[in-house]
């Protein structure tokens, strides 16, 4: 019996280690799950933070894009505004030159220029060249009898015009056209004398030639062809005074 006792508290012994033995690895089980699932909580913790760092660096990116659109827009409208004023100074500019040119013109009006009139220079006074010009146009309309009163006062008025010769040489053409040979004469000498080195004067001398020619003063004509080429040769007017010559008889 006493054997028996002890082989049932053998058993007894062999069951509650065998118990043991199951119990142990469920509990390692239950510790490994607790791990994972700290493990997965950590890991979706550390997630849900990345995701709000990554909504906030997007919205800061968004902030920023917004932000720089406005400056590009700012400096478009800079830009634009810029050509704009670029623009208006550029026509202020062009206005100021064009007003300080047209002021500059107009006061020249008032004042002595150095002008060639007939390849002789000299100072033109203000109005001379306006007066002359109005006489000229008298004269290319027809209008001889007012073109010589207003040669006439030209000369008058502006005694040491460069324009003296051309205007007396003019005068007498219009004297001439109002049939006052005399008075012509007179005009064209006057231009000889006077001004003996001027373009005109050999003109002048050709047109008294012709004067006298149609009056039947052949002598007198001839001798003031023979003027002309003696003191002018090589010259156009001369060329036609020794052609007119050779034609008086």
């Amino acid at each position: 019996m006493t054997h028996r006792f002890s082989w049932l508290r053998m058993a007894a012994a062999a069951c509650v280690a065998g118990t043991a033995a199951m119990a142990l690895p469920a509990h390692a089980g239950m510790f490994d799950d607790d791990q994972a699932r700290q493990a997965i909580l950590d890991l979706r913790s550390k997630t849900d933070s990345l995701s709000s760092q990554l909504s906030a660096a997007q919205r800061t990116i968004l902030d920023q894009s917004n932000r720089l659109d406005q400056l590009n827009q700012q400096v478009a409208t800079l830009r634009g505004q810029n050509e704009d004023l670029a623009n208006q100074l550029a026509t202020l500019q062009k206005q100021q030159k064009d007003y300080y040119t047209d002021l500059d013109g107009r006061l020249k009006k008032f004042e002595p220029q150095q002008q060639t009139v007939d390849g002789v220079q000299g100072t033109v006074q203000p109005g001379e060249t306006e007066a002359f010009n109005a006489a000229s146009q008298q004269f290319r309309n027809g209008d001889f009898k007012n073109a010589a009163t207003s040669f006439r006062s030209f000369i008058a008025k502006y005694p040491q015009s460069p324009y003296q010769p051309t205007a007396q040489y003019w005068l007498g053409n219009a004297l001439y056209a109002l049939r006052d040979y005399k008075g012509s004469t007179t005009v064209w000498q006057g231009v000889v004398q006077k001004y003996p080195q001027h373009p005109r004067a050999p003109e002048a001398l050709l047109a008294i030639a012709n004067n006298q020619l149609e009056q039947g003063q052949k002598a007198a004509a001839r001798k003031t062809l023979e003027q002309i080429v003696a003191q002018y040769g090589g010259s156009d007017v001369a060329q036609s005074a020794q052609s007119k010559l050779s034609q008086i008889k």
